[in-house]
């Protein structure tokens, strides 16, 4: 190598050096620094809303319905048929639910309420101590035995804020079996009177007085 291209090499790398060392300075400083930051920590799910309760089921029978019912020849088919339209209104709820129509569904629900208040109305008004009585109230109470699993199962599978009117209705449904099964059974169980057992006086028989021994007086 020339002298001259030994002179031009010297000068090139003493040009380069100076900003070589910078650049190497700077990220010898920076790096460290970059790598001692805390992480972003990440956002916390948001606690989703809760959910508004939908509005209460209206209690209304169908003009089609009350005139099924007032139609009725007899007690006995006035309540058959009040207790059809029940379960169609139950059997529609749980279509509708299935569908995710909750709303149409707690309709179907409201009226279903509607009808057994109805018939719990009309048995109220008959004589309460009459055979043909306790055959209506039987015939609601199987009818209402079999609505109860209905009801629960469906308001399971809604969510919250149309189940907790479905719970309301199960809960009525419920207390409406009671007050039939009370009336039925208050005018056929009779609760007779305690009669003394012959048996207790025989194990536990009335002691004997002991006489006083006399004593003579002189």
């Amino acid at each position: 190598m020339t002298e001259g291209k030994q002179k031009k090499v010297r000068s090139l790398v003493q040009s380069v050096l100076p900003w070589s060392m910078a650049l190497f300075v700077a990220a010898f400083v920076y790096l460290p620094t970059v790598s001692a930051q805390e992480p972003e920590p990440l956002p916390l799910p948001r606690a989703s809303p809760t959910p508004l309760m939908a509005p209460p089921p209206i209690k209304i029978i169908s003009k089609e319905e009350r005139a099924q019912i007032d139609s009725a020849d007899d007690s006995k088919a006035r309540i058959r048929t009040t207790m059809d339209l029940a379960a169609l209104r139950i059997t529609r709820a749980e279509q509708l639910a299935k569908q995710g129509q909750y709303d149409d569904a707690l309709t179907e629900v409201g009226s279903y309420e509607a009808l057994i208040q109805d018939s719990l109305d009309f048995l109220k008004a008959m004589k309460r101590d009459s055979n043909k009585t306790r055959d209506l109230c039987k015939r609601v109470e199987l009818a209402l035995r079999g609505h109860g699993p209905r009801l629960t199962t469906m308001r399971r599978e809604t969510p919250l804020e149309f189940a907790v009117w479905i719970k309301k209705v199960e809960e009525f449904a419920r207390a409406a079996r009671t007050e039939v099964l009370n009336t039925f059974y208050g005018h056929t169980v009779v609760r007779e009177p305690d009669k003394p057992n012959p048996d207790k006086r025989k194990e536990n028989p009335k002691a004997t007085p002991t006489p006083t021994p006399r004593i003579d007086q002189p």
